[in-house]
């Protein structure tokens, strides 16, 4: 290949196309939206297309998706979205998004899995897994800290090591260890001062080198700042087309000499090998059951709804009487985001005609506007309408949220409120109904000073084109509710932790609490939130029992098994989502309460019990230690949780591990003698040489009958740098004995 023909590679041929080569018989492939359902464009021209793609399925997006906390299913989601790209003739699919939910107000959280990096990582290589086993590639994105879309292009997340490997990093890492997607898309914006498109640290030490990513790093659609820095550190393809301008910095960065040819051909080549996959892998004539599809979509939506309440079991609804359906959302519904994940469905569900349906011949529908979607006013005429329905009902089903124009990508929301006149519709049909049931349309969590005008409410997120069939389902009871909140409900904004540092100073963003994200802040600061992460209702109930840790006591190079049997003690068949968490008893570090570490998603009839298995690892007990740059576990007691969600632990026991790292914190005059002495591997090592010095300290050496004196300098002690020894010693301990001792532990 000339020079020319590599560089033309490294930037697309359009909007949607990679280039290819003709001389070589390298062919064009195309990429596209988006993570729950295809946005190919009917023309493929160079523009974003937002409302001139084909029809496809639309799926739940991810905040429905991780709702479900079903792998299994999510992987199914992924294989469908799979079939569907053969189809159009799609080669790579940019998605999943696996950005963390730092804050609620972040204008694209739809289409992010959750709050906690573990749960979303999981989602994240189930999504993929599917995708690529049709022969179709990922992108997994928006890598890295992409967590607000003010201004999203020029601002610089600044975030400690710590929380950016434990939260930030870690919701990105099994994805790509697990499921090795083809692509990875990088972020538009900084990182600690260096953009996501030209940062070597992300690009090339922890996604390469300690990742091991096999496939090629594209830019999101713009997000280049200097083409040939960007290539040198491993952005491999820039998208869209640069008409020209990104390859021919290329080409005369190689002739100048500023980048090495290698380099480029290393480039090159991980891109040609992923067309190569493509085409190898294209099935002529695919095509998909359009039908069987929208059914898939239905169980997805039904999986992924959260009942959040169910006061006086008003759910399942009896299929007898009359039933107000109020609100335009079940007219016109929210069943996906917006931006440029926002596709054409095959068909779209009538909530109010799928109600009907469920409800059967012997129950009376009456249907009411209640509000004007396209504003927040009160119109007085359809509040009127709406009150004289649910006047003269049983029951009414009030359906509210967030209309498109409160939460999309390219700006965040401001608040967490409901428009205006869908809470005082609320307040008003209260005023007439005592029975309300409320059905949640929205991509993100809402403030609910409302929620004891409701006895029932439905979490159905943005649940896709057969929203309206799953939430009829839902709500007579033909399926049983099984979501579970993959994020926090705070009761109010200013509980979030990020409320202080969110979206920043103009370009500049301090993400100063730490990993203390979602419920790791809530549960250590208690405060109560609104639901927390993990919660959900079920018209069944479910009975923990029997937790059997294999061993008691392990080294951290071994695997542990956890056992709990899980019985459904209700009437009706269930779905229940076992949640596992890890707290580490003591730490030298802040660590947080609680983190997840293993779920699964159980069926069970009525009387039915199930052991449920989990396997932990090393990174189980593990946090990321900043001096070492790596991942350690800190011999000690652990706890072992199990839970209904993360503030509900119903069963618990106890487990020690012992730290195997050989690896070792570098000695230094200012290392302090109770850190080497607390340290598991150098501890008994520094341990004689300490107390030698000790004894030459007229201050420190203490008989043991003074005791509260001895209790002050052992505590002043605990923290004095080593060279303090030479200063309380009046020159009986030298430096040459402190340089001494430090070489020695440091061999």
């Amino acid at each position: 290949m000339t020079l020319e023909e590599k560089a033309s590679l490294c930037s697309g041929l359009d909007f949607w196309h990679i280039k290819g080569i003709d001389r070589l018989g390298i062919p064009s492939i195309m990429i596209t939206d988006g993570p729950h359902g295809l946005r190919k464009q009917q023309k493929g021209a160079d523009h974003l297309g937002l409302f001139d793609s084909i029809p496809a399925t639309c799926f739940p997006s991810a905040v429905g998706l991780a709702s479900t906390w079903d792998k299994k299913l999510i992987e199914k989601v992924g294989v469908a979205l799979g079939e569907e790209c053969q189809a159009e003739d799609v080669a790579i699919l940019l998605g999943p998004g696996a950005n963390i939910k730092r804050s609620p107000l972040c204008g694209r959280n739809f289409e992010y899995f959750s709050e906690d990096p573990y749960l979303s990582s999981e989602m994240a290589a189930s999504h993929i897994s599917g995708v690529q086993s049709q022969g179709v590639g990922t992108s997994l994105k928006h890598f890295a800290a992409n967590n607000q879309e003010h201004r999203r292009m020029s601002t610089d997340a600044l975030i400690d090591e710590r929380t950016l490997h434990e939260i930030y990093l870690a919701s990105f890492e099994n994805a790509v260890k697990k499921a090795q997607p083809w692509t990875v898309m990088c972020a538009y914006n900084k990182i600690n001062g260096s953009f996501a498109s030209e940062n070597e640290y992300l690009l090339t030490d922890v996604l390469r080198d300690t990742w091991g990513f096999e496939g090629f790093v594209v830019s999101d659609w713009g997000a280049v700042n200097e083409r040939v820095k960007g290539l040198e550190v491993g952005l491999e393809l820039e998208m869209p087309s640069s008409a020209g301008i990104g390859e021919a910095k290329i080409v005369e960065a190689v002739r100048n000499g500023s980048l090495a040819e290698e380099k480029l051909n290393l480039s090159v080549e991980r891109i040609l090998k992923v067309i190569l996959m493509a085409i190898d892998n294209k099935k002529d004539n695919a095509n998909y059951d359009k039908d069987k599809h929208h059914q898939l979509a239905r169980e997805v939506a039904r999986e992924s709804m959260v009942l959040l309440k169910n006061e006086d079991e008003i759910l399942p609804l009896k299929k007898e009487g009359i039933i107000s359906v109020i609100g335009s959302l079940a007219k016109k519904p929210r069943y996906q985001g917006g931006g440029s994940s926002h596709i054409i469905p095959t068909k779209l569900d009538n909530i109010v005609e799928e109600i009907q349906k469920s409800a059967g011949n012997n129950v009376i529908i009456q249907y009411a506007d209640g509000y004007e979607l396209d504003n927040d006013g009160v119109n007085d005429n359809l509040l009127e309408e709406a009150k004289e329905n649910a006047a003269n009902s049983n029951l009414a089903i009030v359906f509210v949220g967030l209309p498109e124009r409160y939460e999309s990508e390219g700006y965040d929301r401001t608040h967490l409120s409901i428009p205006e006149n869908h809470r005082i519709l609320i307040e008003e049909i209260a005023k007439v109904q005592d029975n309300i049931v409320i059905v949640l349309s929205n991509g993100a969590p809402v403030e609910m000073p409302w929620i004891n005008k409701a006895k029932g409410i439905v979490e159905a997120y943005l649940g896709g084109q057969a929203m309206g069939g799953a939430v009829a389902d839902l709500l007579f009871g033909d399926v049983n509710p099984s979501g579970k909140l993959a994020e926090t409900f705070p009761m109010k904004l200013q509980d979030n932790p990020s409320y202080l540092n969110f979206p920043g100073d103009g370009d500049s963003v301090e993400y100063r609490e730490g990993i203390y994200v979602g419920y790791r802040y809530y549960d250590k600061k208690e405060v109560e939130p609104l639901f927390p992460f993990g919660f959900g209702l079920s018209y069944t109930n479910f009975e923990y029992s029997n937790l059997i840790i294999q061993k008691k006591q392990i080294k951290d190079t071994e695997n542990v098994t956890v056992q709990v049997n899980v019985k459904n003690i209700g009437d009706i068949s269930g779905k229940e989502i076992v949640q596992l968490y890890v707290k580490d008893n003591v730490s030298k570090v802040t660590r947080p309460q609680k983190e997840l570490k293993g779920f699964e998603k159980i069926e069970l009839l009525p009387g039915e019990e199930k052991t449920i298995t989990f396997m932990l690892d090393y990174r189980s007990f593990a946090y990321y230690d900043v001096d070492l740059h790596d991942w350690y576990v800190e011999s000690g007691e652990f706890d072992i949780l199990i839970g209904k969600s993360s503030k509900e632990i119903v069963l618990s026991e106890k487990i020690y591990v012992e730290s195997a790292n050989n690896k070792h914190r570098k000695i230094h005059r200012n290392t302090t003698i109770g850190d080497l002495l607390g340290d598991p591997l150098l501890g008994p090592k520094a341990k004689p040489f300490i107390k030698d010095l000790i004894k030459k300290s007229t201050v420190f050496n203490m008989d043991a009958d003074q005791n509260e004196e001895s209790e002050m300098m052992e505590a002043m002690l605990n923290y004095l740098p080593l060279r303090g020894l030479i200063n309380f010693s009046g020159g009986a301990v030298t430096e040459q004995e402190i340089t001494t001792i430090i070489d020695v532990l440091n061999e």
